[in-house]
């Protein structure tokens, strides 16, 4: 059995989950977010990255980059080792695909803000 605090939201619920049981038992949850995350975290924990990247011409020299969802708990440093080095030319929006595919898992890194070119 493992005690963890589900994170889905401000709620905070203390879940007991127990992963030697299949299905995965999950107690302490207030909603079925809680009893997913419990049963998720307990075999593959995930998180979602972030990070920043170099802008090449833009009217900011950095711009903010996520994954479009959560990857494996332990893939984090690989991913963040594909962002290390890399350039975007400006200008780069919203929402654009900055690293396709991270590591095989079929999510991307993306731009979370517009940069325009600089003038």
């Amino acid at each position: 059995m493992k005690e963890m605090i589900c994170i889905c939201c401000p709620m905070g619920c203390r879940l007991k989950v127990y992963d030697d049981e299949t299905p995965i038992r999950v107690e302490g949850n207030t909603c079925r977010r809680g009893a997913k995350y419990g049963a998720e975290e307990a075999v593959c924990p995930k998180r979602v990255v972030t990070a920043t990247v170099r802008v090449k011409g833009g009217d900011t020299e950095m711009v903010s980059v996520k994954t479009k969802d959560a990857i494996p708990k332990r893939a984090i440093f690989d991913a963040l080792a594909l962002l290390k080095g890399r350039t975007v030319a400006a200008p780069i929006f919203e929402g654009d695909v900055v690293v396709k595919d991270i590591l095989g898992t079929g999510v991307d890194f993306v731009a979370t803000k517009t940069v325009r070119k600089s003038i």
